[in-house]
């Protein structure tokens, strides 16, 4: 009794020490280490990630065992580490770089009247495609920029109504192979070629429009929409996640959301806001979890 009484002690000393930043600095780490886990999971890391956590224990028991030998090769190889952490990781290095950069030089499209037009035709588009089966694959462009994709399509720079979308997807028309990227509210490019997602959890039953999908919101935080050739279902892809099966309704409903947020001067507060509401969100819907099959 005395030694558990002597560990409460302690154990409330160390409680009446902790300041409101530590409890920020524990919510960060926690935050980055969920994040972490988040990106291996969802890329083709996991791998090597579990191949450095090996490498990681091996150190610690040749430490804690004096092998000399092994203890000094090993930490040779750590030191060079950082250097071969950074090529490995590369990519995913540089889409979260790009997004944290992406939220100090945003530009804002809120509350833009083009924007809410674009949003009510792309609807109106996806809604017509989706009944009559034809395959389209629109992109948002947010934050990140996509001239990089816009580069490999044909610059169109038109306003965003039903017919043209409906128009450019039209299985015979030249550029209905590939995206459609609109910028503040206006079609900036179509017939863009998109980089495949390169995750191993997404359902096979999915082809090549929705991995494409898939693929760009994995490497920007564009909002993507697909509708199906196949089975006329709409799609939405958001960081790397695909929600299926949507009616015109929630495709709506999702792109006023993402798209047309109202700002204000507690922008930034918001941002930390959303940050914290994430960490503690249930799991996201698992792509290709559906029972209803897509193969467009």
């Amino acid at each position: 009794m005395i030694a558990l009484s002597n560990a409460l002690s302690r154990a409330m000393n160390y409680v009446q020490t902790i300041r409101i930043s530590d409890v920020v600095d524990i919510l960060i780490v926690a935050f980055l280490i969920f994040k972490l886990i988040q990106l291996i999971r969802k890329t083709n890391t996991y791998n090597v990630a579990k191949g450095l956590l090996i490498f990681l224990v091996v150190l610690w028991l040749a430490e804690l065992l004096r092998l000399t030998m092994i203890s000094f090769i090993l930490r040779k190889a750590t030191e060079l580490g950082v250097v071969v952490l950074v090529i490995l990781f590369q990519p995913e290095l540089r889409h979260v770089l790009e997004k944290i950069g992406s939220r100090l030089t945003s530009r804002s499209n809120n509350a833009d009247p083009e924007m809410n037009s674009a949003i009510t035709q792309t609807v109106m588009a996806c809604a017509d495609m989706a009944e009559s089966r034809t395959g389209a694959l629109i992109i948002f462009e947010r934050y990140v920029s996509l001239q990089s994709i816009i580069t490999t399509g044909t610059v169109i720079d038109s306003e965003v109504s039903s017919e043209l979308l409906k128009n450019i997807f039209y299985n015979k028309a030249p550029l209905h192979d590939g995206a459609v990227i609109v910028r503040d509210g206006r079609i900036a490019a179509a017939g863009c070629v998109l980089p495949l997602s390169a995750s191993t959890t997404i359902s096979k039953e999915l082809g090549m429009r929705h991995r494409a999908g898939i693929g760009m919101s994995e490497q920007s935080d564009a909002v993507v929409l697909i509708v199906s050739e196949e089975t006329g279902s709409i799609s939405c892809a958001m960081e790397g996640t695909l929600k299926r099966h949507l009616k015109p309704q929630a495709v709506d409903r999702i792109l006023r959301q993402e798209l047309t947020m109202e700002t204000d001067n507690n922008e930034e507060s918001n941002f930390f806001v959303k940050i914290i509401k994430k960490l503690f969100a249930d799991k996201p819907e698992e792509v290709g979890s559906d029972e209803k099959t897509d193969r467009e």
